[in-house]
């Protein structure tokens, strides 16, 4: 034996006796075996199917052979089947005698169902969260079991209204499999657990855990190790050569680390691999390991597989108490969606559809249930949290790469084509008229919501052969009174769009007609108190308000600013918009100590080696930017009037900005409401390194109220309602904000973006929940495109977009309920459609 070799046997030698001499009591390891479902992430997204299908026939099969002595060191084996997708897959394909024998094992408690159905971003909407995560519960409940737990990895957190959707279905647990990779666990620690409070007020369980591969980290699989959450001398990613050895030296480790922290149990929960892979396999030897280990070690740490259940149950029964935590859970992990931003907007635009659908169609007498289904999987498919091919960012080029992104993509694409195909089944059934000769110009205008609606209805002629029959002038008609109606004409690329102002009560419906009349020629004499110049150039304010009647209802744009009866905005060349003022009340909307204007586009990159964009990436950490991130804001460089009619003048504001060859803003601002409708239109620059953009959302200001989030199922007031320890960045919210306070306040949607920045932009210490400051500045943006992750983002933000905002002000929003209604309303606008 060479003096090395006999180092390293003594080396064991004092290993093995330190894990009997240095833990305090003797210690109970759970191990949860599992296959991480991701979709997309290691391979194509049918061979994902395939493989989770097959992964429940192998776990059967373990059972099988473990309990009719084929294979008697299985003994004690236990699957947990992470999603109810993979299961049903499974049953779609199955035989009814798989079927039967699956059934069996949960029966026998050696397969558990949980209730999750994927691993999801926060972009799904509560409606079908609810849904998805009632799936397990209703497939068990005629078999006569009850599925009371669920399991969530590789995600770190969730809207409150997950924890509402899970008492809901029954579920009393919930283990997350935490993932601290640019992300971080909540209260501060791991291995914890405590009751998360609903905003219903029922309580849900959980035990904030390890990371999904944790027990391949100590050892427990011979046929995967890994130094991911742990770091030692070994570093072994694989087959270990003493795989023995570093179990034992890791496990020991882990334990006296466990009682140094002053843990209050004898046992602790960690989950493991069947491969060292997501979406890998159950392997039988992880018991035989086991059965090996407690034979040597178990009087000092006992090992055992066990299911979710009976986990939890055994965590009720311990005298420790448990701590109540209630508020959201913001998920680190929803960023993703910024990558692709295009089909994200297209999502968001489907499930806004689907809903419609359901609010039109609530009896489901139109539509057909399996259109439905599939629509809402596109949905949810897009929503789950990969984002694409592991080496998205490393090899853009790659066949694969672009194959999985392309797929990711296509199912926005399918939820909105089976949304809408559901929409106009509907709309079809009320009267809608496809296009034929000799139409009439009638238009039914239809307010889906359950509560009264005032918003634009656009009826649109096609092209220039409709229009030929109002040549000489047209008027809109409300067919029910009889009177004219207020309207504004466009071209646009649909043809000619006319618009009106439509006020709808709960569920009510309306129909208008446009009727041929000659009109006066558009023209002016000329004011005699309006101060334009000669030149057309209205650089000075008048002097003298204009006259009762329609002209005081007249919107002034000048080149400094625009002007309608409830709202005066102004900007500075170079800076851009500076002032909003809410002339109700004479208040200043913009926060003076943001650093950027409204609206204002902000430019981050980090520059890197090309050849190297995963490092540069890897170690940004928590702050999705490096140390020497370059930021710039845009600059105003030129206004120009785009229509200017009775329900609104638009003007388009166009910025310089790096980054983007293009970028310009559009406001509408209405002369019978206080609104006002943004269009951010922007062309971005292919770039392989790190960057973001930012919209600037300056509202958050002293006066300005309480800041309101819609999350998925619950109201939010962000750096409030939420568990200690969690972010405090950002936040993936529904179709918007809200400031509300006792003399009213502002509803903002955002019915493209669905991230909102809260946290400085600046490099530095981010700050989670409990660890904020008075002296902490307010911020609020946009955050619409981002490609920082080193994996499996998109790797080029390049492309045209087109970023939608509607803001309205009131003093009826003194509540968030009040603001999120007008939100909602606003992104999904009034349904018009031609009719008999």
């Amino acid at each position: 034996m060479t003096d090395n070799e006999a180092a390293q046997a003594a080396y064991r030698i004092s290993m093995e006796a330190t894990i009997m001499q240095k833990t305090a009591k003797k210690w109970k390891i759970y191990v949860v075996h599992h296959s991480h479902t991701d979709i997309g992430y290691t391979e194509r997204q049918e061979k994902i199917e395939q493989y989770q299908v097959d992964f429940i026939r192998q776990a059967v099969a373990i059972c099988e052979a473990a309990r009719s002595g084929e294979h008697p060191e299985w003994a004690g084996f236990k699957w947990t089947c992470e999603t109810f997708w993979a299961v049903e897959k499974f049953l779609e394909e199955a035989e009814e005698d798989e079927k039967e024998r699956f059934v069996d094992t949960l029966r026998r408690g050696e397969i558990e169902l949980s209730g999750t159905y994927l691993n999801m971003t926060e972009l799904i909407g509560y409606e079908l969260l609810s849904e998805m995560v009632s799936r397990a519960g209703r497939f068990a409940k005629p078999l006569g079991l009850t599925v009371r737990s669920a399991i969530t990895a590789d995600i770190n957190g969730y809207s409150w209204g997950y924890a509402q959707a899970l008492a809901d279905a029954g579920i009393e647990h919930l283990l997350s499999s935490i993932h601290t990779h640019h992300g971080m666990f909540a209260i501060g620690r791991k291995q914890f657990p405590f009751y998360w409070e609903t905003p219903g007020g029922s309580r849900i369980l959980v035990w904030s855990g390890e990371h999904y591969m944790m027990g391949n980290d100590l050892g427990l699989n011979p046929d995967g190790m890994l130094s991911y959450s742990v770091r030692d001398e070994t570093a072994i990613w694989g087959i270990s050569e003493d795989h023995w050895h570093v179990a034992e030296t890791r496990i020991g480790r882990y334990v006296e680390q466990l009682e140094q922290e002053g843990y209050p149990y004898d046992f602790a929960l960690v989950n493991v691999m069947g491969l060292l892979r997501d979406n890998a396999a159950p392997n039988g030897r992880i018991m035989s390991f086991i059965r090996e280990w407690n034979a040597k070690h178990g009087d000092t740490v006992e090992v055992e597989m066990t299911t979710l259940d009976r986990y939890f149950d055994l965590l009720k029964q311990q005298d420790v108490e448990i701590p109540v935590h209630k508020g959201d859970w913001p998920d680190w992990w929803s960023d993703g969606v910024a990558s692709t931003a295009m089909h994200t907007q297209i999502f968001r635009n489907a499930q806004r559809t689907l809903s419609l659908v359901k609010r039109l169609d609530p009896q489901r007498e139109l539509v057909d249930a399996d259109e439905l289904r599939e629509a809402e999987q596109q949905l949810i498919l897009y929503a789950e949290h990969t984002w694409g091919y592991h080496s998205s960012i490393s090899e853009p080029w790659h066949p694969l790469v672009q194959e999985l992104a392309v797929r990711k993509e296509a199912y926005a694409a399918g939820a909105s084509r089976l949304a809408h195909r559901c929409l106009d089944r509907v709309t079809r059934d009320r009267g809608d008229v496809l296009l034929r000769a000799n139409r009439a110009f009638t238009y039914k205008v239809i307010n889906s919501f359950a509560y009264p609606v005032e918003d634009l209805a656009f009826m649109y002629l096609e092209e220039q052969w409709e229009a030929d029959y109002f040549r000489h002038g047209l008027e809109v008609v409300d067919e029910e009174t009889g009177a004219a109606v207020p309207h504004q004409q466009e071209r646009v690329s649909r043809g000619y769009q006319i618009a009106i102002m439509a006020e709808l009560e709960a569920g009510r419906e309306k129909r208008y007609s446009i009727r041929s009349v000659r009109q006066q020629a558009e023209g002016s004499g000329g004011s005699s108190t309006r101060l334009v110049g000669a030149d057309r150039v209205h650089d000075i304010r008048d002097l003298i308000a204009p006259a009762q009647g329609e002209e005081a209802q007249r919107i002034v744009v000048t080149e400094n600013g625009i002007e309608s009866p409830h709202v005066r905005i102004a900007w500075i060349a170079g800076a851009g918009i500076q002032s909003w003022i809410d002339k109700r009340t004479g208040r200043e909307m913009i926060d003076a100590k943001q650093a950027h204007g409204a609206f204002t586009p902000v430019y981050e990159v980090t520059e890197s080696e090309r050849g190297d964009q995963m490092t540069v990436r890897r170690i940004m950490g928590r702050n999705r930017k490096g140390m020497n991130v370059q930021r710039f804001a845009g600059r105003l460089t030129g206004v120009k009037e785009i229509a200017n009619g009775p329900l609104y003048t638009t003007v388009q504001l166009t910025y310089a900005v790096e980054g983007m060859s293009h970028y310009s803003l559009f406001l509408q601002v209405y002369a019978g409401l206080p609104r006002v409708d943004v269009s951010v239109r922007l062309h971005k620059n292919s770039v392989w390194e790190p960057e973001n953009v930012y919209v600037s959302l300056p509202f958050a200001g002293e006066g300005s109220g309480q800041l309101w989030l819609e999350k998925a199922g619950a109201a939010v007031r962000p750096g409030i309602d939420q568990i200690p320890g969690t972010l405090t960045d950002f936040y993936c919210i529904q179709d918007g904000l809200a400031f509300t306070g006792p003399s009213g306040g502002l509803a903002l949607s955002t019915p493209d973006t669905p991230l909102i920045q809260t946290g400085p932009l600046a490099f530095g210490e981010r700050k989670v929940h409990g660890q904020q400051g008075d002296a902490d500045t307010s911020s609020l943006y946009a955050w619409v495109l981002t490609n920082y992750w080193e994996t499996n983002f998109k790797a080029t933000l390049g492309g045209f977009y087109e970023f939608r905002y509607r803001l309205q002000w009131s003093e009826d929003f003194d509540a968030a309920e009040p603001a999120f209604r007008v939100n909602r309303s606003t992104s999904a606008g009034t349904v018009t459609f031609r009719s008999l």
